[in-house]
């Protein structure tokens, strides 16, 4: 599929989002518009997996089967490929189709069907290896909220919308590479959450920060075990590191229910294999639920500067993720016990990106503690980057990425960049954000770890160690722009030839004022 054509499926799935703007609220329709999309992805799967299966046989086209032995044989072979099961009843096909009835001579009332499908998808993975990736999946998916009508009626005729725009679109799942629908819903959840405002964060990584980070731990690899993002969010972190390497294995935690929901139907969209992603749903720092593996590659955009308990769990202070830095992260700033907790998970092989909110590399006590103890006692801090403001969805503070490695190349160094300055990246409306050549000059940069002139700064370990562990930016890679030299002596000269010019001036005009027997207006 070329570009064009990838371009004009996204519009068409944006095109559902316009169909009911002031209907619904943005925050509301997303997740039926992607739930619904997801569900016609499963159809589709279904249908030509079966189709498949049915080659040879009597009748070839799913949608026509009734054999109860045949569909017996189907659901078998579908939950071990597939991870679930559709009858052809339930393909998306049938039930647009049924929305789209005549209403003069049948009812095109389909909430109770759909409703019925959607949670026989669910209930077909019980018991099979799939159960966990597919289980209350489609919760978000609430057909009876008044969010979307006020009425049964009301509602249905939102969905039904919905769902006859969906069925005109043929996603191509034969001819098309795997990606190119899975890039379209992730289109999708870019321009939902560039509208989302706040809490738009809580889902999404803007695209081009996801390419650093992928591109920073995939460095000098070709394959990867396996990739893990304890803040996951819809999974586009995870994602975007298999468009660089070959992943055999994804693990990501996330404590938002919906969000999580949004991760696992992302992974299965890009076609990720349900025995291929663990995707958990709690919170990472008082549950972890991957506590026992090591990651060869961890990406990661935790919440910035959010509440944990900290030294109110007693159990952190002998947490092996903590303990040996003899503090814990402040209550109120848990950015540190995401950044331990991921250092933990790291591989001894391992690179590890996340972003941070600047206030991580200069704030003392508890986090100058932790900070210091990561370079001088551990030394895995291997690079620093200084991000643009505004380029991430609702909040417009500063960033930078902290790259850390347990086995480093360069162990007597750190690398700083600082990509911030006005010439590292474009506006676009309210948001700053990264060019392709920006991301390239980053990518290279910490790759040949070379020194650039107010862009980067190789410093020694030594350095650091003057500075108290100091890693604010600014102290390393030296921006500042000299102003040009003023002369003085010329500004008074100048200065007084104003002066003269003006005491003419005021002659001249007394002198016509006179003439026109008018008073002189000084």
């Amino acid at each position: 599929m070329s570009e064009d054509q990838k371009r004009v499926l996204e519009q068409q799935l944006w095109g559902i989002a316009n169909l009911l703007r002031g209907k619904i609220s943005a925050d509301d329709y997303r997740d039926y518009i992607l739930g619904f999309i997801f569900y016609k992805y499963l159809s589709e799967k279904q249908y030509l997996y079966a189709n498949d299966l049915l080659e040879g046989e009597e009748v070839t086209d799913y949608a026509k089967v009734t054999d109860k032995e045949t569909l017996q044989a189907i659901e078998e072979e579908s939950l071990l490929k597939l991870g679930y099961f559709l009858k052809p009843t339930e393909l998306f096909s049938v039930i647009a189709a049924k929305g789209n009835a005549n209403t003069e001579v049948e009812s095109n009332y389909i909430i109770d069907d759909l409703k019925a499908v959607l949670n026989h998808i669910e209930l077909s993975t019980m018991g099979t290896e799939s159960e966990d990736d597919f289980n209350a999946l489609f919760e978000d998916l609430d057909l009876n909220s008044t969010k979307i009508g006020r009425t049964p009626e009301a509602r249905n005729t939102i969905i039904v919308q919905i769902l006859n725009h969906l069925d005109q679109i043929d996603f191509k799942l034969k001819d098309i590479d795997s990606d190119v629908l899975g890039d379209a819903y992730e289109y999708l959840i870019a321009k939902f959450a560039a509208g989302a405002g706040k809490s738009a964060g809580e889902f999404y990584t803007p695209q081009q920060v996801s390419k650093i980070l992928a591109q920073i731990v995939t460095t000098g690899k070709s394959k990867i075990k396996s990739v893990y993002d304890p803040t996951c969010g819809s999974g586009s972190l995870l994602l975007r590191v298999a468009k660089e390497v070959e992943v055999s294995e994804f693990y990501g935690q996330e404590q938002n229910r919906t969000t999580y929901n949004l991760a696992r139907m992302n992974m299965i969209l890009h076609d990720v294999h349900f025995r291929q992603f663990d995707i958990k749903h709690e919170d990472t720092l008082e549950h972890p639920q991957h506590i026992d593996k090591r990651f060869e590659a961890v990406v990661a955009n935790p919440p910035f500067s959010a509440h944990w308990k900290g030294d109110a769990n007693p159990l952190f202070s002998t947490d092996e993720r903590f303990s040996q830095y003899g503090k814990l992260a402040p209550k109120t700033k848990a950015d540190y016990a995401f950044l331990l907790h991921m250092v933990h998970q790291l591989a001894d092989n391992g690179i590890m990106a996340t972003v941070v909110p600047h206030g991580v590399l200069f704030r003392g006590a508890a986090e100058g503690t932790i900070r210091e103890y990561l370079i001088k006692e551990l030394n895995y801090l291997d690079a620093i980057i200084g991000l643009p403001a505004n380029i991430f969805y609702g909040t417009s503070i500063p960033t930078c990425i902290m790259v850390f490695k347990k086995c480093r190349e360069k162990d007597d160094t750190i690398l700083f960049i600082d990509a911030s300055g006005d010439d590292n990246y474009a506006k676009e409306g309210n948001q700053n954000v990264l060019r392709h050549q920006d991301v390239e000059k980053i990518i290279a940069t910490y790759r040949n770890r070379t020194a650039i002139e107010k862009y980067s700064y190789v410093a020694t370990l030594d350095e650091l160690k003057e500075n108290d562990y100091n890693l604010n930016i600014p102290r390393y890679v030296d921006t500042f722009e000299e102003e040009d030299t003023i002369d003085l002596d010329q500004v008074a000269t100048d200065l007084v030839n104003i002066a003269t010019d003006l005491k003419t001036n005021e002659n001249t005009i007394a002198t016509y004022c006179n003439q026109l027997n008018i008073k002189t207006p000084f």
